[in-house]
């Protein structure tokens, strides 16, 4: 990896003196129509300098088409896109200070390694030993120095992705903008190329905006996230944050997997509620602002459930099934066990211990159980 002095010579900028923290992108009000169907629903967002911020949503929520609105290539309908106090909407693609890395990568494939990531640099006239030694520093950034001569076609799928990554930073664009950027890398090198990636930004200092439809990918990537669905954000957060305390079904439902039990709110306190469902009543240890009567949902995350053989000692938070699959899965076994309301629920256990003395099969029965503070209240 390069060094921090080459960095900041390379990219003119400091890390510790280049704003990071502070609002730079304010997307407000922004909408687009295509005919009769609006694809981004008066979408606002502000993102701080040097945050990687990630658009997260199933396939067709409008994600990719606000990516494409701020690099330019589609124009609003209405709203504004705000860049260092400047409103860009009507600039060209080619005057934003903005690259953006395409899924597919978009190489070229009759030129080289150094020749692709050249390309933006000769468009723009830059001289040659200038663009030489931009080159070499974006080649040393993301460590294929001795990759400058071969072809895309006789490089691994990660390396094109670092090569994409190289000619998408080297004309120092102020803002980042990724597309689905690890789609088509195999599970394990998409996780290894997370990290990889997310070291080259941070250490660059660029401002990034990124949309992918993998939650894990966007939690491991982002410091903050945007659920959006059919042109709307739901909610925006800290990935920890958007992942313990959703706002809505749908973000619980998105974001990780999820129990959902569904009923009517019957206690109502100020440091508790009680909700009755038909699989048990559940004890929730804060107060929310509802009627009683009202219906809710009560999400509890897989891995915050127990399970045992034997009854706990609770009289709430507590269901009997039987267990109609498992599945293996190194570190942990998720249970799925299947309830009297014909309700199915996963449980997620740690396999801390090797070779343990609770191991249930399919068919044994078992209790599971949660604390009062495992539980998030849900309205809408």
């Amino acid at each position: 990896m390069a060094s921090g002095d080459t960095l900041k010579s390379s990219f003119g900028v400091a890390a510790e003196s280049n704003g990071m923290g502070k609002p730079f992108l304010f997307i407000n009000n922004l909408i687009k129509d295509f005919g009769d169907n609006r694809v981004v629903n008066n979408v606002s967002l502000t993102i701080n300098k040097g945050d990687i911020f990630a658009l997260l949503g199933s396939s067709g929520c409008g994600k990719s088409t606000l990516l494409r609105m701020l690099a330019g290539f589609e124009t609003p309908t209405s709203g504004e896109i705000i860049l260092d106090g400047k409103n860009i909407v009507g600039d060209a693609p080619y005057h934003r200070p903005i690259n953006m890395m395409f899924q597919s990568y978009a190489l070229f494939p009759h030129l080289t390694v150094w020749d692709n990531i050249a390309f933006g640099l000769r468009r723009e006239g830059m001289a040659k030993e200038e663009i030489a030694d931009r080159v070499e520093k974006m080649l040393a950034l993301v460590q294929l120095e001795s990759f400058g001569k071969r072809k895309p076609y006789q490089l691994s799928g990660g390396q094109q992705q670092r090569v994409a990554l190289a000619r998408s930073l080297a004309k120092r664009p102020q803002l980042l903008l990724l597309d689905e950027p690890l789609a088509a890398l195999d599970k394990k090198l998409r996780e290894r190329t997370q990290l990889e990636l997310v070291n080259i930004i941070e250490q660059v200092g660029v401002t990034c905006v990124m949309v992918t439809h993998d939650q894990e990918e966007a939690m491991a990537m982002a410091c903050r996230i945007a659920v959006m669905s059919e042109g709307v954000i739901l909610q925006t957060g800290e990935p920890n944050h958007v992942y313990e305390t959703p706002n809505c079904r749908f973000v619980a439902d998105f974001i990780g997997s999820v129990n959902m039990f569904t009923g009517e709110l019957e206690v109502d306190e100020p440091d508790h509620v009680v909700i009755s469902t038909p699989e048990c009543k559940h004890y929730v240890g804060h107060g929310i602002t509802g009627t009683l009567g009202m219906s809710v949902s009560v999400a509890v995350r897989p891995e915050k459930i127990s399970v045992s053989v034997e009854a706990p000692d609770q009289q709430y938070n507590c269901v009997h099934g039987e267990v109609v699959e498992l599945a293996y899965l190194g570190s942990y076994t998720v249970y799925h066990i299947k309830l009297a309301s014909g309700m199915t629920i996963k449980a997620s256990v740690s396999n801390s211990v090797r070779h343990g003395a609770f191991h249930p099969k399919w068919g044994d029965k078992l209790f599971a159980y949660w604390t009062d503070d495992a539980m998030v209240v849900l309205t809408s």
